[in-house]
């Protein structure tokens, strides 16, 4: 077809009609990679759902490649002169964005993440990673992407008149509207009185943000807000993502060595303090048994006890809560028929205990009496009930709060500043935490329960005094060692005394003690993000966080990186490092560690 456009505006008009069906057909090839979020996604059970994918996937594209077609090139068709070098740079652009898209979806299929900064960043580092060779992989097909765009190029232009005449393009074009249109008609409806099947599937396409109007709804009188906040509680309590938890059936490749498991944790007990001015007794009995001198707490408050159980990171505690999935190592435990001892200074105050861990188990209330310390009678009742078990196999977990209390040991006789005063309280009840742990050691001792007792001492979290200068007191507040580093000592019959420096986790527990007491064989991969303790070879990171932030842990660095793919580095003394990327690779791993329990077809 031979072009016999020579004014100006003769060649912005034949380039505009050529640049629509050019975006037209890009559409097309959008929408055919977009079908890899489709079969990455679950497919909705509900005809409404599946007919939201369906014009969401029209709509969403349509929209997509035509917005930037609006954006980029039209404005371009009336700078740029020359039809060729015009066409060019649509078609550079068009396989730049195919590409880009191309990548997305194997992002999305890795990591369940769109591409952001800080995604491309970890997926296409300098370091070497089979992962990011993978994903380099795909840029193989850019100039097939790019042949084909050309060839397209020249197609629509020689056929742009044809095509013109054969008066689709209206319709097409409504097509893609109504679709636009009725995805997000859809979407409203369905946040509003929180239909799951579509609102899942908010972020299967990228750049997708689906419009909301519930206030809107509520000023016309088509929604009610007390109704809405009714079910929004409703909805926050059932709708969690499915696990597979264990990922297989557990196995065991050798007869278990039953030895009875006291598990102890004196709440609130950072690293440090566990040494021979304010510990004696303790730090004597680390002395005489196995100590973890670089262990870490996988979270900063009171989730960290979800770790030492469960093996898992805290953000899967929704979903264990909501399925009421209890510990694979207490499963285990009750399939050897081991009794179960659970004592609390609080009386397992925090809910956790009662929606988790022990949601299977009956928890006895104790009877304090006034006056005297609930840790010291806690140890009592303990004592009464290991020696009313002495013929039975048993797992007791002895919880100690006297540190987490530690503003009950107040004086108003106190000197120094507040800071100083609040520092001297935490001291005085970590010396009384002492204490009470000799009382538990001599009690053990009475009972005979040494030589046939696995005997762990360590804490839920630490708790920090603004040693790192940025205002953090308490826990719960940052994710430096003073917040998750906690003591860990192990007595084990039959295992000398030792020290290891290399790092660990709570989620190792659980690993530890399924293989090497009750003989599972099972991968620790299938029920658990951790490792056996014992095992020193170096680890690449460390995982510690909670529900809306992850932090990774690797050599003197920790990065911290929130749910929308933000990150934050902070070196060993938790200053904030800017200049500086986190170690990409292991920070992918880590993201990964935080979805590799849900269901494939959740």
């Amino acid at each position: 077809m031979v072009d016999s456009g020579n004014t100006y505006g003769e060649r912005v008009s034949r380039l505009v009609g050529w640049g629509h069906w050019f975006a037209f057909f890009n559409i097309i090839a959008a929408m055919l990679i977009g079908t890899r979020y489709i079969a990455q996604s679950p497919w909705p059970d509900t005809f409404l759902g599946q007919l939201y994918l369906s014009v969401s996937w029209v709509g969403h594209f349509g929209f997509l490649v035509f917005a930037l077609y609006l954006l980029i090139l039209f404005p371009l068709t009336f700078v740029i002169p020359s039809r060729s070098v015009f066409r060019f740079f649509a078609v550079c652009f068009s396989t730049i964005g195919l590409t880009v898209l191309l990548v997305d979806t194997q992002a999305y299929q890795i990591i369940n993440l769109h591409l952001t900064p800080v995604v491309w960043e970890l997926l296409f580092s300098d370091e070497a990673n089979r992962l990011s060779t993978d994903l380099q992989h795909l840029f193989v097909v850019l100039p097939l992407i790019f042949l084909l765009e050309l060839g397209l190029s020249e197609w629509v232009w020689r056929k742009q008149r044809k095509l013109s005449h054969k008066r689709i393009g209206r319709p097409m074009a409504a097509v893609f509207f109504v679709c636009f249109i009725t995805s997000h008609l859809i979407y409203v409806w369905s946040d509003a009185y929180f239909y799951e099947p579509v609102t899942s599937q908010k972020s299967n396409f990228p750049l997708s943000y689906p419009m909301t109007a519930k206030s809107f709804m509520e000023k016309h009188g088509l929604l009610d807000r007390d109704e809405y906040r009714k079910r929004l509680k409703e909805n926050q309590q059932n709708n969690v993502d499915l696990m597979d938890y264990p990922r297989e059936k557990i196995r065991f490749g050798r007869r278990a060595n039953q030895l009875n498991v006291l598990l102890v944790s004196v709440n609130n007990l950072r690293a440090d303090a566990l040494n021979a001015r304010l510990m004696p007794n303790t730090e004597a009995y680390a002395q005489q048994n196995l100590q973890f001198l670089n262990h870490y707490s996988s979270s900063n408050d009171m989730f960290g006890v979800f770790g030492l159980f469960y093996g898992l990171p805290s953000s899967y505690e929704t979903s264990i809560a909501a399925q009421g999935v209890a510990p694979v190592m207490l499963d285990v435990f009750k399939s050897h028929k081991y009794q179960f001892g659970l004592f609390s200074g609080d009386n397992f105050d925090d809910d956790l205990y009662k929606k988790t861990m022990f949601s299977h188990t009956s928890l006895q209330k104790q009877s304090f009496v006034k006056g005297l310390s609930h840790d010291v009678q806690t140890i009592d009742n303990w004592a009464k009930w290991a020696k009313n078990n002495q013929n039975k196999h048993w797992f007791s977990y002895l919880e100690l709060t006297s540190v987490a209390d530690f503003n009950d040991f107040s004086s108003s006789h106190a000197q120094g500043s507040p800071a100083e005063r609040l520092k001297n309280d935490y001291q005085q009840s970590v010396s009384q935490a002492d204490n009470e742990l000799a009382n538990l050691f001599a009690k053990i001792k009475q009972l005979n329960l040494s030589n046939n007792t696995v005997v762990i001492i360590t804490s839920n979290h630490g708790m920090e005094f603004n040693e790192t200068k940025t205002n953090s007191w308490g826990s719960n507040t940052n994710y430096s060692q003073y917040q998750i580093k906690v003591p860990m000592v192990i007595h084990w019959p039959g295992k000398l005394a030792a020290q290891f420096k290399h790092r660990s986790s709570h989620l190792d527990l659980s690993v530890t003690l399924m293989q090497d007491l009750m003989g599972v064989s099972s991968n620790p991969s299938d029920f658990s993000s951790g490792r056996n303790l014992f095992d020193e070879t170096k680890r690449k990171w460390i995982l510690a966080g909670d529900q809306k932030e992850l932090a990774l842990i690797t050599g003197n660095k920790t990065t911290v990186i929130d749910k929308f793919g933000n990150f934050k580095l902070y070196n060993e003394k938790y200053h904030r490092i800017h200049h500086e990327s986190p170690t990409l690779p292991v920070l992918l791993q880590g993201l990964t560690e935080l979805q590799r329990f849900y269901s494939k077809d959740n």
